[in-house]
């Protein structure tokens, strides 16, 4: 088995891209792959949501599951209570992905927001989900100012939740960076303790499937799972 949470620094870091990245080297990889997304926010009910872009990004072999949806683009639990929808339960999600896990070999586990963003019922978090399953979780993180800070603080949450780190994404790379955001590149691992291992380049998710797919293996060398075995189970990440 293997599961992997993709939290993010905050909003708009580029967790989708990163996951759709992960999930089409997978797929390459001759892996089953599923991914599930607990909560959207800010889409309607029949608008097209992270989900989706992950399908175009990395393609149709790839199982897609979302748990909530609420109209309003705010933290999953303001969202439900102001929709009067479910709030999701910590339960609930890893039920999910833990049936998930015993069908496919590699289940990706795409947060909201930032990793402290409360998804449901009682205000537990991704870092609660992630500590439920006893998963790693990589994060994906901006290039620019700030990012050192906000990367440190994720990490040290991830710790004290008991959560393994293997590693950052940088979510959006730049083709000319700027002297702090090299800066930072060289930077993150001696302020986080975890590698960089991976740097999505600006723009990737305006390319069309077959070129993200040929492109993402170079972005990222965070190791996948061995791929399962009839009556067994694949490496852990």
């Amino acid at each position: 088995m293997s599961i992997l949470v993709v939290t993010g620094t905050s909003t708009d870091v580029g967790k989708t891209v990163a996951t759709a990245a992960l999930a089409a080297n997978a797929v390459a990889a001759g892996l089953r792959v599923a991914v599930c997304k607990p909560a959207q926010t800010g889409v309607t009910d029949d608008g097209p949501g992270d989900l989706q872009e992950i399908r175009r990004l990395a393609g149709d072999r790839v199982r897609l599951v979302e748990l909530a949806r609420y109209p309003d683009p705010l933290a999953p639990d303001t969202a439900a209570r102001r929709s009067g929808r479910p709030m999701l339960t910590l339960e609930e999600i890893v039920d999910t992905v833990r049936i998930l896990d015993t069908e496919y070999d590699l289940t990706l586990v795409e947060g909201a927001g930032g990793l402290l963003v409360r998804l449901g019922a009682g205000g537990f978090t991704l870092a609660d989900v992630a500590a439920a399953l006893g998963a790693p979780a990589v994060i994906v993180a901006a290039a620019g100012l700030g990012t050192l800070n906000h990367t440190a603080l994720t990490v040290a949450a991830l710790r004290s939740s008991g959560v393994e780190c293997p590693g950052v994404i940088i979510g959006s790379w730049p083709t000319a960076p700027d002297l702090a955001e090299r800066c930072n590149l060289d930077d993150l691992p001696d302020v986080t303790g975890v590698p960089v291992v991976g740097r999505i380049p600006a723009g990737s998710g305006a390319l069309d499937a077959r070129v993200f797919a040929a492109r993402a293996s170079r972005w990222s060398d965070l190791p996948l799972p061995t791929k399962r075995r009839a009556g067994g189970s694949s490496a852990v990440l």
